[in-house]
């Protein structure tokens, strides 16, 4: 013989499995799911390589800065700056780009 299930039976194990199916879908898609984790883990390392790239360039530009201070002057530095933003050249020298 076949048993059948009651009503409030049925009713019971279709809303668990409903319930169960939204947390599982909301724990992988949700606002904070594994998928957006991820997302945001790889954001995280993207921004943490641009903020290097800008370290960088911060402590070159401070590197330039110092060398062409009134304390420290590097004269090379400073006749080579003049040289390519006035576009200076001497008759002896040669240019090559």
């Amino acid at each position: 013989m076949s048993q059948r299930l009651s009503i409030s039976a049925t009713i019971f194990i279709v809303l668990t499995l409903s319930l169960g199916l939204y947390f599982a879908f909301a724990a992988v898609q949700g606002p904070s799911g594994i998928l957006r984790r991820i997302q945001v883990e790889a954001e995280t390392a993207e921004l943490r390589e641009q903020r290097d790239e800008l370290r960088a360039q911060v402590n070159r530009i401070q590197n330039l800065t110092r060398r062409l201070s009134d304390e420290y002057l590097d004269l090379d530095l400073l006749d080579e700056r003049a040289r390519e933003i006035l576009g200076y050249v001497r008759a002896d020298e040669v240019i090559l780009r």
